[in-house]
């Protein structure tokens, strides 16, 4: 019995101090974990939103990228070496070749760099949208897993108590201690999954979760369904990802409108004895342009329309499971709560009642030992019986607030900015 309450008693200690939650206190003192400060912890700390926001930089990168016009190009050519008469005498700029330097530069047409431009922005968009939508997520788990972790320390509490009682009552009763063990497992296993996302591995046997379970009476109020399936993070990333598409088409199908390169050139060719022919100082301009003579991009623009109708399809998919999920969502937490009200309001109250008429009984030599180890047995399991539908609750109220609530607001890696005002 001892390993188990050192299990419950660790808590918090190496997480909330490396966190700064909370100041270290004792070795014998639990320390505690709120709900609250687990949700603040896993928007700050957990991997898959430090990947979501690295997301967001590499878009906001593209829309930099996208924005660069063609640089120009400078080119320097020599020519009309004669290799029987040779270059001549003189300095450098006397010698009998023919020296070009030339600048050229590309005009885009079809408004390719704004299309490029909105392409990445929009798409910089459904990266912000997958960054709220990695903070719901992440939030969903990491309440579920606390009140996982709840239920398993209300497990492992009730165990304990009852197994006390077995203990005091009758010395056979100890091998009933044994029914502690799953519920120490399932309190390890719900620090493990908590501490994951935590990113706190290190630290998981300290976790220990002292907020209280949702009431019962929490209010179901919600937007219409399809106001609150258009207000999704995920959904609002699949939406600017279609406008992207669309944008992206447009920018293939103005691969048709041909660039312009337009050049200027500078031409030293000195004329002397040796090279009569020489032309002096001359200038020169050009102007090229593509010829469409094997293609005319058909393959980037059907490309570009296909991966259009992808995004919009998937639009449409994820808008359905979002749907189907809400309305799933409010089934199944206002069952939990019809289980939790009838388990805590009439169950759980009679059970007590019966063990505590079985102790006063029994201490009035009214029954028998086996008698009262069986009214202990009987509201032990009802104990458990009610901590499982409180957490089933709680997971199911989990789910509802992560359809019906905004998103978490999430900024850029504080890294990023700094990065990017040192480069202004």
């Amino acid at each position: 019995m001892n390993r188990y309450k050192t299990i419950a008693g660790s808590a918090l200690a190496a997480l909330l101090a490396g966190a700064g939650v909370v100041a270290a206190q004792g070795p014998d003192t639990l320390q505690t974990l709120t709900l609250p400060a687990v949700e603040s912890m896993v928007l700050k700390r957990n991997r898959d939103i430090a990947l979501a926001r690295r997301a967001v930089q590499q878009a906001e990168a593209d829309v930099i990228t996208a924005g660069q016009k063609p640089n120009p190009q400078l080119t320097w050519l020599t020519q009309n070496i004669n290799r029987s008469r040779g270059i001549g005498a003189g300095g450098l700029r006397d010698k009998t070749v023919d020296s070009i330097i030339g600048l050229a530069q590309t005009f885009e047409r079809g408004d390719k760099a704004g299309l490029r431009v909105a392409t990445a922005q929009l798409l910089t968009g459904a990266a912000g949208a997958d960054l709220a939508d990695s903070g719901r997520v992440a939030l969903l788990a990491a309440r579920a897993a606390y009140f996982d972790l709840l239920a398993a320390q209300e497990k492992l509490a009730s165990a304990n108590d009852t197994a006390q009682l077995f203990a005091r009552t009758l010395d056979a009763a100890r091998l009933r201690l044994r029914a502690g063990d799953l519920a120490g497992a399932d309190v390890a296993r719900g620090r493990i999954a908590l501490a994951l996302l935590l990113a706190a591995e290190a630290d998981a046997g300290a976790l220990r979760a002292v907020s209280p379970w949702p009431p019962s009476t929490i209010a179901l109020a919600a937007p219409p369904i399809e106001e609150a399936v258009a207000a999704r993070a995920d959904v609002r990333a699949a939406a600017a990802r279609v406008a992207a598409a669309d944008r992206a088409r447009e920018l293939a199908q103005s691969l048709r409108t041909r660039d312009l390169t337009v050049s200027v050139q500078l031409e030293h060719y000195p004329a002397n004895d040796a090279n009569p022919g020489g032309s002096g100082n001359s200038v020169g301009v050009g102007v090229s342009v593509p010829l469409f003579l094997r293609h005319s991009n058909e393959g980037a623009i059907a490309r570009a329309q296909a991966d259009w109708y992808a995004a919009r399809d998937i639009l449409e998919k994820v808008k359905g499971e979002a749907r189907a999920e809400l309305q799933r969502a409010r089934g199944d937490l206002e069952a939990a709560r019809d289980r939790r009200v009838r388990i805590d309001g009439e169950l759980l109250p009679r059970a007590l009642q019966s063990a505590e008429a079985a102790e006063f009984a029994f201490r009035n030599g009214a029954i028998g030992v086996m008698d009262l180890l069986d009214a202990r047995r009987t509201l032990k399991a009802i104990q458990i019986d009610a901590s499982t539908a409180r957490a089933d609750f709680a997971r199911a109220w989990a789910v509802w607030q992560a359809n019906v609530e905004a998103a978490p607001a999430l900024a850029a890696a504080p890294e990023a900015q700094a990065q990017t005002m040192e480069r202004k």
